[in-house]
């Protein structure tokens, strides 16, 4: 057999290159689609943290009400985040990519058209659906498009272009309820929505799904359980109390169901969550964070903007001015945090930002009373921000780090299966803890932004709540700063090469041993 001559080895790895290249600028072209999607999602998801009062007070919603128009799009969205990702690979991505956004522009029109809560909740489920879809096959087709070596850096700066659509969701919100009215937030969604269908369908190629793979539906169901169990309960705590029984059994039934999941994922050949991600100490500890500072991020931004609303009668459009610190930060500091990367480590600088993230809390736990300038608040908000912005950029190196091309597309999606899960958990734990003991009448003025129409001590209880929760987030933050501390020196002490090791890889990717000739 003929040896290979230096010129056809060049001429190989030229072809390789030339491929990459051609793959990269079809990459480019996906991401310019695929980032309309994500922005829609993640400024739906948003947007009511400010404008909460104006809609509860307009539908009379009552508490719960409002507090589940907020909670009921977010928990829809991590719940079937998993499950549309395995769906993807069954049924095709673009096909269930541009069905989601689909729903997701006409669910829009739902909502802004709703007559009642009842309706805007059905709406805004849907909407929900159809976001799970975007999100998800977002990650699938740029992991299709990219070549290996773009694929992080493209995934990446959608993660970064997702977290900063969040972040200026309470913005966009604020000044189009003020201009417009709260229906217009989600009726300007459809010629957004039917452009980014427009490009979707001109832009991307088909995969051919792997229909010969089963569809994990224990899993599916288990996981949606779990986490609607742990929503229900945090969420109950408030306006039941901690002792209610409800909430204790929706709690206990999560932690059953959670630990059902993760026994037949282990078990099954094709799971819904690839857990075999998690074996590595340093992306283990890269998820837990990002978990615990979108519940912090998230919060602060809600309680604040029903603290301005509601105790100091500003409108939502100070209100979405006044939180815009965070997203402001996260700018600021996401390059930053890039040149840095090179000189520091991501467990390094991870903690640096959950230290920032804790430090802004702090000052909101001390600067919160009634009477307190925005200004004062706003250097809070911006500690957030900016430990928010150094945070996610290093936590995507974390975590896409050391994984094999064909499972970062799974690493990066697990990633925003848990920063979904972040903004559900902290908005339904921060509202439970910043309500709980207020009556039913005082908790719904809470949500429809009349609190000043109380008494003093109604408004004292509030916002001695809204410190306490601060209180537990920021001592969130610091239990992330511990872990990221302790797993660098974990991984010190193994050596450079252990993290890689201990991936391990799912029977499904492994290749068949040759046999010998």
């Amino acid at each position: 057999m003929p040896l290979k001559t230096d010129h056809e080895d060049a001429v190989l790895v030229g072809s390789a290159e030339a491929a990459d290249r051609q793959a990269d600028r079809y990459g480019w072209r996906v991401l310019s689609v695929t980032a309309l999607g994500v922005m829609l999602c993640f400024v739906n998801a948003s947007t009511l943290n400010v404008v909460l009062p104006v809609v509860s007070h307009d539908l009379g919603s009552s508490s719960a009400q409002a507090s589940w128009i907020l909670l009921s799009y977010m928990l829809v969205t991590t719940a079937l985040i998993p499950v549309c990702g395995r769906l993807a690979d069954l049924f095709g991505r673009r096909r269930l990519y541009m069905g989601g956004l689909a729903l997701l522009t006409g669910a829009s029109v739902g909502c802004g058209l709703a007559p009642d809560t009842a309706w805007l909740l059905l709406f805004r489920c849907l909407q929900a659906v159809g976001a799970a879809a975007v999100i998800t096959n977002t990650t699938a087709l740029l992991t299709d498009a990219f070549s290996s070596r773009t694929l992080a850096f493209g995934l990446g700066l959608n993660s970064t272009l997702s977290a900063t659509a969040q972040s200026f969701g309470p913005m966009l919100g604020g000044a189009v309820v003020s201009t417009l009215g709260w229906r217009a937030i989600f009726l300007l969604n459809l010629p957004l929505g039917l452009y980014a269908l427009h490009r979707a369908h001109r832009t991307l190629k088909d995969v051919l799904p792997r229909q010969n793979e089963p569809f994990d539906v224990r899993g599916a169901l288990l996981s949606m359980m779990a986490l609607s169990g742990l929503v229900y309960g945090l969420s109950m705590a408030g306006p039941k109390g901690w002792s209610s029984p409800h909430c204790w059994l929706a709690l206990a039934l999560s932690v059953l169901c959670f630990s059902v999941f993760v026994a037949a994922q282990r078990r099954t050949r094709h799971p819904l969550i690839d857990l075999g991600l998690f074996a590595d100490r340093e992306r283990a500890t890269a998820y837990a964070c990002v978990l615990l500072i979108c519940m912090a991020q998230t919060s602060s931004v809600l309680l604040v903007a029903l603290v301005l609303q509601g105790v100091q009668g500003a409108n939502a459009f100070h209100a979405g001015l006044s939180v815009a610190p965070v997203p402001v930060g996260m700018m600021l500091a996401s390059p930053v945090a890039g040149r840095l990367m090179g000189r520091f480590s991501s467990l390094h600088l991870s903690a640096t930002g959950l230290l920032f993230v804790m430090v802004g809390l702090c000052w909101l736990v001390w600067q919160l009373h009634a009477e307190v300038h925005t200004a004062m608040l706003g250097v809070g908000l911006l500690a957030i921000g900016l430990g928010t912005g150094l945070f996610l950029t290093a936590n995507n190196s974390g975590i896409m780090g050391g994984v094999q091309a064909q499972r970062r597309g799974v690493a990066n999606a697990i990633r925003s299966t848990l920063q979904n899960a972040g903004l559900v958990l902290g908005a339904a734990l921060a509202m439970s803890i910043a309500i709980a003991g207020l009556a039913p009448d005082v908790q719904r003025a809470v949500y429809d932004g009349r609190l000043d129409q109380t008494t003093p001590e109604d408004v004292l209880q509030f916002l001695t709540g809204c410190r306490w929760a601060f209180a537990v987030l920021a001592a969130l933050c610091l239990a992330g700063i511990g872990l990221c501390l302790s797993t660098h020196l974990a991984c010190r002490r193994r050596g450079p090469s252990a993290a890689t090791a201990s991936i391990a890889t799912p029977r499904h990717l492994t290749p068949p041993k040759r046999s010998k000739p």
